[in-house]
């Protein structure tokens, strides 16, 4: 076999992989759109008193049986944003997004968007926005300065 014939062999595996990947990613993409227009159909505003937050596997999260068994196999070992939180007189847990476990503040009362038991988004409440670490980082500095003027300007006082 010639070196050509083995790169020609290689180049149509490599463009049969995309092909493959190209339509696999389609319809994945397709499934997440379904999905989230159903979520977005069955959403409700409601008042909640967030208890307690956690990442837990699905096994450790107390969940009801049924909602356990829905969730796929590969997903099993993974490990879910969880809150505990009172709506009317009833304690529950919900699973949440990714994007909005964040923001959730504990042991406040907070409007929040859900879909079942699926915790979709913040209306309003004290929104706790994480401090981005460049900023944090700043205003310590200062703050370090600041210390350091004063403790410089107590020792000029003390002699």
């Amino acid at each position: 076999m010639q070196w050509w014939q083995i790169v020609l062999i290689v180049l149509a595996v490599l463009v049969l992989l995309l092909v493959i990947l190209g339509l696999v990613g389609r319809k994945l993409q397709k499934k997440t759109s379904q999905s989230q227009e159903i979520v977005n159909q069955n959403k409700q505003t409601v008042s909640m008193l967030i208890i307690d937050k956690k990442k837990l596997k699905i096994k450790e999260s107390g969940l009801p049986k049924a909602v356990q068994d829905q969730i796929p196999k590969y997903l099993r070992f993974r490990k879910f944003p969880l809150v505990k939180g009172k709506v009317g007189p009833k304690i529950a847990t919900f699973l949440c997004d990714e994007r909005v476990y964040n923001d959730i503040p504990v042991k406040k009362e907070v409007k929040i968007e859900i879909a079942g038991m699926y915790i979709v988004g913040i209306k309003s409440g004290k929104i706790a926005h994480p401090v981005d670490p460049k900023v944090k980082a700043r205003k310590e500095k200062a703050a370090a300065k600041e210390e350091a003027k004063a403790a410089k300007k107590t020792a000029k006082a003390n002699k």
